[in-house]
């Protein structure tokens, strides 16, 4: 594969870019029978921007090991519809109760509390739908395909994401130690990142323990994602995040900077983001896109 010697942003960029102009077009696959306000909710939150960064790392790791981001598109969009489902969810105020994300009303402000609990929910379900119907059209093996498939359903289930949130909002689950917030980063944030990594690797052919290596780039990468957005939440203005500062302190969180403190923190970070370069060293192929990205996410301001 011809190594991209283009900066690392125009490679970034033109990944969102592409990403970005294929959510725009999805809610065609939502024609009827689906309730025309269940549409519309699932793809106000859909099309809302961020930084794709689930659906962009899939795509990657997929070229990694030869095969096209169209090809594996379907993986992403479902990764992405995964995240947004999340994202409905947390805003809902029986969880973070906030009404401000990606610099727009959040879903239940203008959809209210149970169209947008149904739009996550729906969202959830057609991440599985979406990519299960259109993989096996590229002749992808259908043991990859399911492979990818249960990697996803971990993330999302008990072990990732439903779990992450329990940790995060439920009082009687904290735990008054140092390792609480590292937990609810692997669960709450950086299990999914590390599915978006793996998937791409899995469907695209990747070796057992190239898989792996993406799998616990993903892990620490992630991890560092989630320590950077506790230092924004205490650092940033509503205009910069998107959404609204100061809730950790507010809702009393045990967060990294609570914990550790903003300079700790920082340095935890970097430390996260050397262990995710390190776990690449043994894979054949390019991996300098990911080198990059993991220096960016440190050093990114939103």
């Amino acid at each position: 594969m011809t190594q991209d010697t283009r900066p690392f942003s125009a490679v970034f960029t033109e990944a969102q870019e592409f990403v970005e102009a294929r959510l725009q077009n999805i809610s065609q696959d939502l024609a009827s029978p689906a309730p025309p306000r269940l549409r519309d909710s699932m793809t106000y939150s859909l099309a809302a921007g961020g930084k794709r960064l689930r659906p962009i790392l899939c795509l990657k790791a997929a070229e990694v090991f030869g095969m096209s981001g169209e090809i594996c598109l379907p993986m992403a969009l479902g990764l992405e519809m995964i995240h947004t489902a999340s994202l409905i969810h947390d805003d809902l105020p029986a969880m973070d109760n906030d009404i401000l994300r990606r610099g727009k009303p959040t879903n239940h402000v203008l959809f209210g509390e149970s169209l947008a609990i149904l739009a996550g929910d729906a969202l959830m379900a057609w991440a599985f739908e979406y990519p299960l119907t259109r993989l096996p059209r590229y002749g992808i093996p259908a043991e990859r395909i399911c492979e990818a498939m249960k990697i996803l359903a971990n993330a999302l289930g008990p072990f990732g994401i439903c779990g992450g949130q329990v940790l995060d909002t439920d009082s009687e689950s904290i735990e008054e130690t140092e390792d609480f917030p590292f937990k609810v980063a692997r669960q709450k944030t950086a299990v999914l990142i590390a599915a978006s990594v793996e998937t791409g690797a899995v469907l695209a052919g990747a070796d057992r323990d190239s898989a792996k290596a993406f799998r616990k780039y993903g892990e620490h990468v992630g991890t560092a994602f989630q320590m950077v957005d506790d230092i924004l939440d205490v650092t940033s203005s509503a205009e910069e995040l998107g959404k609204t500062p100061g809730k950790d302190a507010t809702q009393d969180k045990r967060t990294f900077i609570s914990i550790f403190g903003l300079d700790k923190t920082r340095e935890m970070a970097r430390t996260e983001s050397e262990s995710a370069v390190n776990a690449l060293r043994e894979v054949p192929g390019n991996v300098e896109f990911f080198v990059a990205l993991s220096d960016y996410l440190v050093e990114r301001t939103r």
